[in-house]
C-alpha cells in the first residue's frame, strides 16, 4: 500500500492514480465517518466520493502531513452539508443528529453573526477544556462528537458498559457546559 507522502506527491503531479491509491486505502475509513452522520449507505457513498473530487481540487494548493485526518475533515464536512440539504426536506435519525441533541445543552443558539464573532473564541474555549480531560475522557468525547461513533462504539474504545460510557460522556458534557459558562458563554 502505498505511503501518504506518495499519494499526495500524487495528487499534485495531478495522476489520477492518486484517487485510486486514497479510496484504496481510505475507503472503509471514509465511509464509516460518512455513514455515522448520514446513516444511509447511498448518501455516504456520495459524500466519499465528493471528497475524493475535494483532494483533486484542493491539492495543490494544500499539501497535508496527515492525509486521513486531512481527508476525514473534508468527508465529515461533506456528510454535514449532505445530511442539511437532506434535512431540510425530512427528519431522519443519526448519530449525527442524536450527538448533536445531546450537545444542545452546551451550546446554546443564537443569531448567525454572533455565532460567526464567537466561533474562534469558542473553538479556544472547547480545545481548552479537552486538554484538562483524561485521555480516556477526550478520547470518547472526541469520537462521539467529532466522528459520531455510536455510544456503543464509545464504549468499546475502552472496553466498558455503554451506561459507563453514558455516565462519562454526560460528565463531561456537564463539565463542558460550566467551563464555557466559566468563560463567559451564554448556555
Amino acid at each position: 500500500m502505498m505511503q501518504d507522502e506518495q499519494i499526495v506527491a500524487l495528487f499534485w503531479q495531478r495522476d489520477e492514480r492518486a484517487i485510486r491509491e486514497t479510496e484504496k486505502k481510505y475507503r472503509r475509513y471514509l465511509l464509516k465517518i460518512a455513514y455515522q452522520i448520514l446513516a444511509d449507505h447511498c448518501d455516504s457513498e456520495e459524500s466519499v466520493n465528493d471528497t475524493y473530487l475535494k483532494a483533486w481540487e484542493s491539492m495543490p494548493p494544500h499539501k497535508p502531513k496527515a492525509l486521513s485526518v486531512y481527508l476525514g475533515r473534508i468527508t465529515r464536512q461533506t456528510a454535514i452539508d449532505i445530511y442539511r440539504r437532506r434535512h431540510r426536506k425530512k427528519r431522519q435519525a443519526s448519530e449525527y443528529a442524536r450527538s448533536l441533541s445531546e450537545l444542545e445543552e452546551c451550546v446554546s443558539g443564537g443569531n448567525a453573526t454572533e455565532q460567526n464573532i464567537d466561533l474562534f473564541l469558542l473553538e479556544e474555549a472547547i480545545h481548552k477544556y479537552l486538554g484538562q480531560l483524561s485521555l480516556e475522557a477526550r478520547t470518547m468525547f472526541v469520537g462521539r462528537y467529532y466522528y459520531m461513533d455510536s455510544v456503543r462504539e464509545v464504549a468499546a474504545y475502552y472496553n466498558m458498559s455503554e451506561s459507563k460510557a453514558k455516565s462519562m460522556l454526560y460528565r463531561t458534557r456537564a463539565g463542558l457546559r460550566a467551563h464555557l459558562e466559566r468563560e463567559g458563554f451564554t448556555v
